[in-house]
């Protein structure tokens, strides 16, 4: 357990790592500060779970904030993103008052997403954040995370297998 010396100490040397971490994932910056207070109200909230013998304060405070960062992303951004895209434009080039495959995504299927995202290995949910909500492609992915192409492809492939397995299954 944490005590509330070594929590401030973490706020003080990681807030702004965290806050920049954040903002790159996400373009708002009012909601990239309302999640950096959200991960350190956890840090408060879960400081009892908290063990120096599985990982360093930086690596839980990290793990934190991607778990924040990635629950907003699921959770958030794709049903923002469809009301976006399913402008009057869109539905008015429909010819037979269908909607296009990829707007039949209900919010069941994005909670769906959302576990099965929150369930892959962390390195591979990292390429499908960076792939899909970053809009980053694969190359670029591979120079980020200093990996081969070819290792992020198969990377890419295997997360999508595991996502549509865990999906349809």
């Amino acid at each position: 357990m944490m005590t509330e010396r070594e929590l401030e100490t973490l706020y003080t040397e990681y807030m702004g790592k965290v806050l920049g971490y954040i903002r790159s994932r996400v373009s708002e910056p009012r909601t990239a500060e309302d999640l950096c207070q959200d991960v350190f109200e956890k840090t408060v909230r879960y400081r009892d779970r908290y063990d120096p013998d599985k990982a360093s304060p930086g690596t839980w405070l990290y793990t934190i904030t991607k778990n924040t960062v990635l629950n907003y992303l699921t959770r958030k951004r794709p049903a923002e993103e469809m009301q976006e895209e399913l402008t009057e434009e869109t539905a008015s080039e429909l010819t037979d008052g269908s909607l296009p495959e990829d707007s039949l995504i209900t919010a069941e299927t994005l909670g769906e997403l959302a576990e099965a995202l929150e369930e892959l290995p962390e390195g591979l949910c990292d390429i499908i954040v960076l792939r899909y909500y970053d809009d980053i492609p694969l190359n670029v992915i591979a120079t980020r995370l200093g990996i081969s192409y070819g290792a992020v492809k198969l990377r890419h492939q295997k997360a999508l297998k595991i996502l549509r397995d865990r999906i349809s299954g």
